[in-house]
């Protein structure tokens, strides 16, 4: 009788060692809950943990991984390629057995093919999420993809808004009465295919739209600054980048020098927090008096509060929840065996290389 005891309580330790079945299936709710018999630790690389959208999708992994019963390691490079290069290199090293990479620099391919190729030498899928790889890339290895945004259509969204309120609201937004509306932009990052997107888009659409209705196009409120946009130098998107500029704009461009910037335009919701802070220090956007118009594009809680009280007027919401949801997905059917697809609607997959998670507009 022990004998078969012990039979069977070894089949049922086995079974456990190696019943990992597909996320939808399993709700066990922790990281060291894995098939460890089976696959190495997920690697999940953030270009840095301090982007507010990012953290928002690496929220959202780690509870999609955790009810999927996968063991995972998250790594933040905090802006720097190298680090982030050395902490794929690490993990390789260690057995991972997918690699799940937001890629610091979006500036040339260099540095998502250089990753390519060292996934590659050890048969590693790799999926690069959110900031958006060249297709060639992608193509160089046939265990690679993209999960990402069609990143030219927040741009797009945004500018729609922003021209469509501005034919509604023109005589309130025109401070000065000159029939015409002066505007700022925030750039997050100067390469970034996401950021020159939106700060064309974001411009030429609203534009398109003032036209239609007979309105001047919008006017850079400084008439030096031949790029129209200003930039964060250190490419975070950040909201100090924004309080900064909006800070010195404010102590020259005023309603009393009959110069005021009427119209705040941001790549992320990040960088309108920031212009909104600077504009509350100079008595607007407080509730109480006049509010500068801000646009940004993420939906991020913190913008989602402002919207409703009335501080920023609209966003365009990147979906972090469809974004982690996705890339687990893609992460299970690899460790599954299964196409990188399976699961995924067909209308967000991209000629079989990519991803696109829908934006939707924001405004309360």
């Amino acid at each position: 009788m022990k004998k078969w005891t012990a039979i069977f309580l070894s089949l049922l330790i086995v079974a456990g060692l190696t019943g990992c079945t597909k996320k939808q299936e399993q709700q066990n709710g922790g990281t060291e809950n894995s098939n460890t018999a089976k696959i190495g630790d997920i690697a999940v690389f953030y270009y840095t943990y301090s982007d507010t959208y990012i953290s928002s999708v690496r929220s959202e992994m780690d509870k999609e991984l955790k009810d999927a019963g996968l063991k995972f390691q998250n790594y933040d490079a905090n802006g720097n390629q190298t680090t982030q290069t050395e902490q794929v290199q690490t993990a390789i090293a260690k057995g991972s057995s997918v690699l799940a990479v937001n890629i610091v620099d979006t500036g040339s391919d260099d540095a998502a093919q250089n990753i390519v190729n060292l996934a590659k030498e050890k048969n590693i899928p790799v999926i690069f999420f959110n900031r958006s790889v060249n297709e060639s890339v992608i193509r160089s290895y046939d265990k690679c993809l993209m999960v990402g945004t069609d990143y030219e259509m927040a741009g797009h969204m945004q500018g729609e808004m922003i021209g469509r309120y501005l034919v509604e609201n023109y005589d309130k937004v025109d401070l000065n009465g000159d029939g015409k509306i002066s505007y700022v932009m925030f750039k997050g990052q100067e390469g970034n295919l996401e950021a020159i997107a939106r700060t064309q888009y974001g411009v030429e659409d609203a534009d398109k739209i003032l036209k239609q209705a007979g309105k001047p196009q919008l006017q850079f409120y400084d008439e030096a600054n031949q790029n129209r946009y200003l930039v964060d130098q250190d490419g975070t998107w950040s909201s100090a980048a924004a309080t900064d500029y909006m800070g010195t704009i404010l102590a020259q461009y005023s309603e009393n020098a009959n110069n005021m910037v009427e119209l705040v335009i941001a790549n992320n919701d990040e960088m309108a927090l920031g212009a909104i802070a600077a504009l509350q220090s100079a008595g607007y956007n407080n509730g109480s008096g006049k509010t500068i118009p801000v646009f940004g594009v993420d939906a991020t809680q913190a913008a989602q509060a402002r919207i409703a009280d009335g501080t920023m007027t609209g966003t365009i919401k990147q979906d972090a929840e469809g974004m982690a949801d996705a890339l687990v997905d893609v992460i299970d059917n690899f460790i599954e065996g299964d196409n990188a697809f399976d699961g995924i609607d067909a209308e967000n997959i991209v000629d079989n290389w990519r991803i696109n998670i829908p934006y939707e507009k924001y405004t309360g």
